[in-house]
């Protein structure tokens, strides 16, 4: 495990975003794995500024989202697929075609999940896989006491996750309580890791996540076990190591 110090904000995104152009440079038809939330949102918008720049290729490219709402379609603004199009997908030369999220109109959890595993390997597994981490230490959508073992599974959203997002939603209410999920398995196959964190309220959980004993209480704390994870971290998120 290798961990960068990033002065702020920007200059972890700048940092991330480096490491996902160098995997695109190296390996122009790679599959990515993606992540949502408010942490990626900078090195997006550096992947995008490089591509506008000519320095980035993205037409071979392979996209993997980590999750998405259970019950949100498309076009919905609070979906994952709407946040990806509008943050990455819209701005650069990828194939749509080869972009792919849970789908959250699947009303069978089962099929949806099968669905999502048999996609991670058709394309033979990921290459890269970018990470954020919840404030409880989870990692898409696993939340504390989630088995190890799972693959893509349907996930009963934790009350600290719905109260972290319903910042996005017109009301607590309008929240969804359940989601697709890769499962810490899925991510534990992929050939690399890239784990982000911001902020003074990331500290605790990536602290327990990098240091704490390997449980599922922390599900970020599996990384210990996994042969090749870059962390990128704020001095705000790293302020307890």
């Amino acid at each position: 495990m290798v961990i960068y110090r990033a002065k702020n904000y920007q200059d972890l995104s700048r940092k991330a975003a480096n490491i996902i152009s160098a995997q695109i440079i190296m390996k122009p038809d790679c599959v990515v794995g993606l992540a949502t939330g408010s942490s990626p949102v900078g090195t997006y918008r550096q992947l995008i500024e490089w591509y506008k720049k000519g320095d980035l290729d993205f037409s071979r490219v392979t996209t993997i989202n980590l999750d998405e709402y259970k019950g949100l379609g498309p076009d919905n603004e609070q979906s994952y697929r709407y946040f990806m199009n509008a943050n990455l997908f819209d701005h650069v030369n990828i194939d749509k075609a080869h972009t792919f999220v849970p789908d959250g109109l699947e009303p069978d959890p089962e099929k949806a999940c099968a669905d999502y595993n048999e996609v991670i390997r058709s394309h033979g597994g990921i290459d890269l896989q970018l990470l954020g981490l919840g404030r409880n230490g989870h990692i898409g959508f696993n939340e504390p006491g989630a088995a190890f073992e799972k693959e893509t599974h349907c996930v009963d959203l934790a009350e600290s996750t719905i109260e972290a997002n319903k910042r996005f939603f017109a009301s607590e209410e309008e929240v969804p309580r359940q989601a697709y999920t890769m499962g810490i398995k899925n991510i534990m196959q992929a050939k690399k890791i890239l784990l982000i964190a911001s902020g003074e309220e990331k500290a605790e959980a990536l602290k327990k996540a990098l240091y704490g004993p390997i449980t599922p209480a922390v599900p970020a704390s599996i990384l210990q076990l996994h042969n090749d994870v870059t962390v990128i971290a704020d001095e705000a998120a790293l302020k307890l190591l």
